[in-house]
């Protein structure tokens, strides 16, 4: 008589497939509320987002949204670590095929003009509308702003001394000079919002004006 086979492990190997495919699941989930708080706190900012009013947009049950995310702060982290992907990967990573220095400032200013333009978020650039709400709020959501904002400073300044040292621009201290680009690039979000479709040209010509090339 023929012994019968032992499937060792079978059961194990489903329950983790069931594990993994509810952790998958959680992930694609958390996802979609991550982008829907950016969208509102785009909008509305970061003080604006809730698990109830999130839970009611998409149709989700509220103890659900809570299960992901457990409290407001963490929604407000998790919409902060979105935009920041988002802007990576409208911004940042496009212009990084350019050459260092001014042809690399030049597309990240018209990739951020795009950004704001279309716009990627509803209420346009999502750090313009939230890094003011929260400079005076120590914690953990000023503190994911105020990393992203550091991390843009920086990308800004490096490309300018990359400009500086080619010869492409006057010496000229580059934080500070990333400090006025990025002043208007945010008085740019407030114009075109209110309808100033002049806007990008003004900050293109800001642009040129300091990467004039010494005489």
């Amino acid at each position: 008589m023929n012994e019968p086979v032992q499937r060792v492990g079978t059961g194990t190997r489903a329950a983790t497939r069931v594990r993994d495919g509810r952790l998958l699941r959680g992930v694609r989930s958390r996802q979609v509320v991550a982008r829907r708080a950016a969208d509102v706190a785009s909008v509305e900012g970061l003080n604006g987002l809730s698990i109830g009013r999130l839970a009611a947009d998409l149709g989700l049950s509220k103890s659900g949204v809570q299960t992901l995310f457990g409290t407001k702060e963490r929604l407000q982290v998790a919409a902060v670590e979105f935009a920041q992907q988002a802007f990576v990967e409208a911004v940042v990573r496009p212009a990084s095929a350019a050459e260092p220095g001014a042809a690399r400032l030049r597309s990240l200013v018209e990739h951020w003009i795009a950004y704001a333009e279309t716009p990627l978020f509803p209420g346009g650039c999502f750090w313009a509308a939230n890094l003011a709400d929260f400079d005076s709020r120590p914690g953990v959501v000023r503190d994911a702003l105020a990393a992203h904002h550091r991390d843009w400073l920086g990308l800004l300044a490096g490309e300018f001394r990359e400009a500086a040292r080619a010869g492409e621009t006057a010496p000229l201290n580059a934080e500070l000079t990333a400090f006025q680009l990025d002043a208007v690039l945010t008085a740019a979000n407030i114009a075109l919002r209110m309808g100033d479709t002049d806007a990008p040209a003004k900050v293109r010509q800001v642009l040129t004006e300091l990467l004039t090339p010494p005489a």
